[in-house]
């Protein structure tokens, strides 16, 4: 079956909208609404969970041995930590990442009372005073502070406002989408796998694909933070595929181009046959693909197995440079990532034993351990 034709131009309006809603893990009701509203609009049912998550539901000629496609609208962000002397603000991150990423950007302070702007800026900002202090000082969350764009020189004006501790921050994308196909922005990781998802499902709908059985969509809210898809997967999900991004950095194989299948992360290998099933649509189906390992990564599938899902993952990722950082993908890693995820979607059932939870060796799946064919010793191997 060739790959099904993914419209690349809604693929990017839907990476420009989810990028311009903030989203940081905690705060993620209004891309929960988006999302929801745009799943309504492609015609396909969906779930909400209490806090948020979005189990979308594309239906399959079979319930049993459903499979899960998922990625996480949550971002890296920030809370207030404390309100400073100075009306300023000092922060605690959401997630993972550098301070030193945060330097200088511009953010959104929301507070219960409505939403400052605001900037993130090192303790000595100035070199007219500070000098060469302002290369020598120390890196870290405890050295950057928030000024509010607000009539605050002290703590009392900033509790006039509205501001409290635990006030979210939300940190502005940046998003510049370039003509060659690059796209440069903040949350990429993981809007980006979100957009696939959508362009995907447009596709499947617009097709009529047909599945061999349902296929869960799902779009979780808490992967920043360790969470994610750790309590969102129903009983008969055999199988579970992660969207999400792959380093492009030194030491690793992903790629800007194509999609980059991730072998095994921080949490351990993937699971061997739905690996090597994806590798091979992406062989049939002529689509651009690498493999890599992920020394300092986990994903929704790690949160899923940890909460105590007994389900087959795997990671399928388009490669990013500046991870947690200033990002940078391409729009070709996007395409192919839709490519493969609907052919997976529609892809024939292997190992029919999964559908049920425990059984005999009968149907088990087996993996290589002979020799292989052509050795190095074999002179027909040259």
């Amino acid at each position: 079956m060739p790959p099904p034709s993914i419209d690349a131009d809604y693929l990017k309006a839907q990476l420009q909208q989810l990028l311009s809603i903030p989203s940081p893990t905690g705060y993620t009701d209004t891309v929960v609404r988006h999302v929801c509203r745009e799943l309504e609009r492609l015609g396909i049912p969906f779930s909400v969970t209490r806090r948020g998550a979005i189990l979308a539901l594309y239906q399959g000629r079979e319930v049993e041995g459903a499979r899960a496609i998922v990625a996480h609208l949550d971002t890296l962000g920030a809370t207030v930590k404390m309100i400073k002397e100075n009306g300023r603000l000092e922060l605690v991150p959401i997630g993972t990442w550098s301070a030193r990423a945060a330097e200088y950007c511009r953010c959104t302070i929301f507070t219960e009372e409505g939403s400052y702007r605001g900037t993130i800026l090192p303790l000595k900002a100035s070199g007219h005073t500070f000098n060469e202090e302002v290369d020598t000082q120390p890196v870290g969350w405890p050295h950057v502070e928030v000024r509010i764009d607000a009539d605050c020189y002290d703590r009392r004006t900033a509790e006039a406002l509205g501001l409290h501790i635990g006030d979210f921050v939300s940190i502005d994308p940046g998003t510049e989408f370039l003509d060659n196909g690059f796209v440069v922005s903040r949350h990429l990781d993981d809007k980006a796998g979100c957009a696939v998802m959508l362009a995907a499902l447009k596709a499947m709908t617009d097709a009529q694909l047909v599945t061999p059985v349902d296929i869960h969509f799902i779009f979780t809210i808490t992967e920043e933070v360790g969470s994610g898809a750790s309590a969102v997967l129903l009983e008969n999900v055999v199988a579970m595929v992660s969207i999400d991004n792959g380093t492009t950095a030194p030491g690793q194989n992903s790629a800007e181009f194509g999609v980059t299948v991730a072998m095994a992360d921080q949490v351990g290998p993937f699971d061997y046959h739905l690996t090597r099933k994806l590798i091979r649509l992406c062989n049939e189906n002529g689509i651009r693909h690498q493999r890599d390992v992920f020394r300092y990564y986990r994903s929704d599938s790690a949160s899923a197995l940890e909460g105590g899902a007994d389900v087959r993952t795997a990671l399928i990722t388009f490669g990013i440079d500046a991870s947690h950082g200033y990002e940078r993908i391409h729009m070709h890693a996007l395409k192919s990532l839709a490519e493969l995820t609907a052919l997976y979607a529609a892809s024939p059932v292997e190992i029919t034993r999964d559908m049920e939870e425990l059984g005999g060796l009968e149907g088990f799946t087996e993996q290589p351990i002979e020799p292989a064919l052509h050795s190095a010793d074999d002179p027909s191997a040259h």
